[in-house]
C-alpha cells in the first residue's frame, strides 16, 4: 500500500516541537508561591497544559476562584513566564534536522498554538528560524484549538490544500483540532501524553521519532 504523502506540515508546538514544561511549571509554582497556595509538580502540570495559559494556571490553583482574583494570578504567570520561557526550554531531539529536510524538499510547514500569539511567535523565530513559514498562536478573533481557526489561517496563508496538508501533535486537543480542520492527523509519541494515550484516542498513525516524518512527505 503507497502512503499518502503531503506538501505541507501543521505543528503543535508545545509537547511536538518543544519541551517547554519546565519553564511552564516554574512559573505556575512561581504564581502558587507568591501567594502561598501549594506547589505542582512537572508530572501535574504536564497533565494540565494543551488548552492554553488560562486553563494551565485554573487547573493549577487549588480551588475555583472569581474574575477579579483568578485574573490576578493569571496576570502573575503571564508577567513571570514571558521573562522566563527560555530558561530550560528546548527542541525535542531530531527537530532541529527534520525540520530543515522537510524544508529542502519544498514542505511549507506551519505552527499552530495555544500558547498566546506574541510568545508563539518570537519562540518559533528564535528555535526555528526561515524552517517555520507561518506561526500563529491564541489571540484575539482566533478561536483557541481544538477549533480549526488557527490552522485555517495557517492554511490561507500558506496557499495550502486541507488534502495536502497533515496535523503534528502530541495531545488529545491536537488529535480533535486536526479533525475539525479537516485534516489527517500524526500523533507524536515523544510528547506530553505519550503513545498509549494517542493510542486510546483512536490516532491512525503515530510516529516515535522526528525521523520518522520523512516518509510521509513529498
Amino acid at each position: 500500500m503507497s502512503m499518502k504523502k503531503y506538501k505541507t506540515a501543521v505543528f503543535d508546538l508545545d509537547g511536538t516541537l518543544l519541551n517547554t514544561i519546565d519553564d511552564l511549571t516554574d512559573s505556575v509554582n512561581y504564581m502558587l508561591r507568591l501567594n502561598s497556595f501549594p506547589e505542582r509538580t512537572v508530572d501535574e502540570v504536564l497533565t494540565f497544559v494543551g488548552n492554553g495559559i488560562a486553563k494551565l494556571v485554573e487547573l493549577s490553583l487549588p480551588q475555583k476562584f472569581g474574575d477579579e482574583e483568578f485574573g490576578k494570578y493569571l496576570s502573575q504567570f503571564r508577567e513571570h513566564y514571558s521573562r522566563n520561557s527560555k530558561n530550560k526550554t528546548r527542541t525535542y531531539e531530531g527537530i532541529d534536522e527534520i525540520l530543515p529536510y522537510l524544508k529542502g524538499r519544498g514542505v511549507k510547514i506551519a505552527v499552530v498554538s495555544n500558547k498566546v500569539d506574541d510568545q508563539t511567535r518570537p519562540l518559533c523565530k528564535e528555535y526555528f528560524g526561515e524552517n517555520v513559514d507561518f506561526s500563529v498562536g491564541q489571540k484575539s478573533g482566533v478561536e483557541k484549538k481544538p477549533a480549526p481557526d488557527g490552522v485555517l489561517d495557517a492554511l490561507e496563508n500558506l496557499g495550502s490544500s486541507k488534502e495536502e496538508a497533515v496535523y503534528i501533535g502530541d495531545s488529545e486537543v491536537d488529535f480533535a483540532t486536526a479533525e475539525n480542520s479537516g485534516l489527517d492527523f500524526i500523533g507524536v509519541s515523544w510528547g506530553y501524553r505519550g503513545r498509549k494515550f494517542l493510542e486510546n484516542l483512536g490516532a491512525a498513525t503515530i510516529i516515535d521519532s522526528p525521523e520518522e516524518l520523512k516518509q510521509f512527505f513529498i
